[in-house]
């Protein structure tokens, strides 16, 4: 027989679940903010939600309120992350929430930013808020692992895909697109959850790719455009370097050719220099260190053969997507292969297999 208690605890699981729910909507589209869920309950019914505002404000408990229907005086908040305490970009949500007398304040887990952590509490308590925390921790945490990485190490946090047909081909100039359209609308849909997308510059040339996102209604949410070129070998005409003008685009190189990077400027691209690796490669860690420091806090890598592998071998990927068409097809010239990278992908925690059965491409993915 289930008691006063467990019905209390199954509706804090079930409201926070639906704050969740919301937070992830929101994913990559928030700036340098994290994506945070509100819930705002009154006599057992929803009268409120809230998100964070595209680009990071509002906030959701901001926006939560303002967005209610009838007065949220005596009424029950559910929240993914903490609420904030502190003054920045916006007031402290904890003023917001004293001043319309929410009754009780209940959050997944606690902000890792420093000037929050754990002080919010202490806030609301002293102004006889009932403060409850820890629902669904294990979820939200690994929802937030993405703002986690970025608070702790100031770099993004990095996911990359490659596909493949079952002989291991990436490139021919007779397949260029090698997986099918569930897998490309798939595709589409992780560039518009990251901020930047980056590739080589070999890519680039080879390719001549948009780098945009393609999927109805979401075109406006394509992400910040990121080349690495040693050697600014980057071709002018491309449709990046033409485009430049009308989307974010960031080139990265270490060779000194100050004509090629006054015409990257003219173009509205941003070259940043930087310092090679010991392989004599652009120092991937110094480039994601930067990215971090140009607002950038989810990258998406769709590199080729030897920038993917790169990015395998010091294990900088926090999420790798595997796609296979289960084909082997015939190649002759100018074909590129995904090799050496099995041992790689072993290295991950776990593997998930999200293949749709009827579907014809394998998708793998693999996280730590």
């Amino acid at each position: 027989m289930s008691t006063k208690k467990d019905k209390k605890n199954y509706s804090d699981k079930y409201y926070m679940d639906i704050a969740l729910q919301l937070a992830m909507s929101k994913h990559g589209l928030t700036g340098t903010n994290p994506s945070v869920g509100c819930l705002i309950v009154k006599d057992d019914k929803i009268i409120s939600i809230g998100t964070t505002g595209i680009g990071g404000k509002p906030h959701a408990e901001r926006s939560a309120i303002n967005l209610s229907t009838e007065p949220v005086n005596g009424s029950k908040m559910y929240v993914t992350l903490e609420p904030c305490s502190h003054y920045g970009k916006t007031p402290p949500c904890t003023n917001i929430i004293i001043k319309n007398k929410i009754k009780e304040v209940i959050y997944g887990v606690n902000d890792i930013d420093k000037k929050v952590s754990g002080k919010t509490k202490k806030i609301l308590e002293k102004k006889n808020i009932i403060v409850k925390k820890g629902i669904l921790t294990d979820k939200i945490k690994e929802f937030y692992q993405p703002y986690f990485k970025n608070r702790k190490k100031k770099i993004p946090f990095v996911t990359g895909k490659i596909a493949k047909t079952n002989n291991d081909l990436i490139y021919n100039k007779k397949y260029k697109k090698i997986t099918n359209i569930n897998t490309d609308k798939f595709s589409h849909y992780l560039r518009y959850k990251n901020d930047m997308i980056l590739i080589s510059s070999k890519t680039l040339n080879t390719d001549n790719p948009k780098l945009n996102c393609r999927l109805d209604g979401f075109e406006d949410f394509s992400p910040t455009r990121v080349i690495l070129d040693k050697n600014l070998k980057i071709n002018l005409s491309s449709y990046i370097v033409k485009s430049a003008k009308k989307v974010r685009t960031l080139i990265f190189y270490n060779n000194q050719n100050k004509t090629k990077i006054d015409l990257l400027i003219k173009n509205k691209i941003k070259p940043i220099n930087v310092k090679l690796d010991k392989n004599q490669n652009l120092d991937l860690l110094k480039v994601l260190k930067k990215l971090y420091s140009e607002g950038c806090r989810n990258l998406l890598v769709e590199g080729g053969n030897k920038l993917t592998n790169q990015f395998l071998e010091k294990r900088l990927f926090d999420k790798f997507y595997l796609f296979n068409n289960k084909k082997n097809i015939q190649f002759k010239d100018n074909s590129i292969f995904f090799k050496n990278y099995l041992s790689k992908l072993d290295k991950f925690k776990f593997k998930i297999d999200l293949t749709n059965h009827n579907d014809k491409d394998k998708i793998i993915l693999y996280k730590n």
